[in-house]
């Protein structure tokens, strides 16, 4: 099993700011207090329906890091299942099996990775900075 054994999926998420509650192209996740992802969307979840909630709301803050690790039972199950509703909704590959009922456990790190390319605008700035990436490897 991943994650020390507890879960059959395991990915990451790291602590964000607010300001990306209200970015679809970053993915939020809500993990409880076992570490099991509840929900992933490109919603704002938490949401905050009571104002005087907002620090608490904002320390809760987590946002996806879109890499995974399973086991090949774990994946062979995932990859059988039809398309979920919520999967097709939200456009996340991760809630089919999450609604099937196979739990995924979430490693929070500090800070969100730079460099994710989730819109033509990350694109841009990837092919600009792609020259400088490979005299770096040389």
């Amino acid at each position: 099993m991943v994650a020390g054994g507890a879960f059959p999926i395991g990915t990451a998420a790291a602590h964000a700011g607010k300001e990306s509650l209200d970015r679809p192209q970053v993915v939020k996740v809500v993990v409880g207090d076992d570490g099991r992802a509840l929900y992933f969307s490109r919603a704002p979840v938490p949401f905050l329906r009571d104002q005087a909630d907002a620090a608490e709301r904002d320390g809760l803050v987590r946002q996806h890091i879109g890499i995974y690790a399973y086991t090949a039972k774990a994946l062979a199950r995932w990859v059988a299942l039809p398309v979920h509703a919520l999967e097709r909704i939200e456009r996340l590959e991760q809630l089919r099996p999450l609604a099937a009922g196979m739990p995924i456990g979430v490693s929070v790190v500090p800070e969100p990775l730079s460099g994710g390319i989730d819109t033509e605008d990350d694109l841009r700035r990837a092919n600009e900075r792609w020259p400088d990436l490979i005299t770096e490897r040389e």
